[in-house]
């Protein structure tokens, strides 16, 4: 059995590579790509504490978590397609524009 420490790096590596996608990129695509694999990872720790403690609560937390992705990607997908349309690009430094 593979200990929860285990998962814990994995996922604490996960978010990291998210965190780090947020702040250094500008591409629109890419912020939703890094916010999913922090949500990934927040799964990976429910999945792992279920696991230890032998009860399915953090396995139905993560498909709430799951939905929530899946409703993120929908409005992120608008919304990267009204920012292509507005400026031909995705670069999210340009919508600033788009201010009262």
């Amino acid at each position: 059995m593979i200990p929860a420490e285990t998962y814990l790096l994995l996922s604490a590596a996960i978010f990291c590579i998210g965190l780090f996608g947020i702040l250094t990129r500008r591409n629109a695509l890419i912020f939703l790509m890094s916010v999913e694999l922090m949500l990934n990872a927040a799964n990976i720790n429910l999945v792992a504490f279920s696991l230890q403690h032998g009860n399915l609560t953090g396995q139905v937390f993560s498909l709430f978590t799951m939905a929530l992705a899946a409703a993120e990607v929908a409005i992120g997908i608008g919304i990267v397609l009204v920012l292509y349309r507005n400026f031909s690009d995705v670069d999210v430094t340009k919508a600033t524009t788009m201010r009262w």
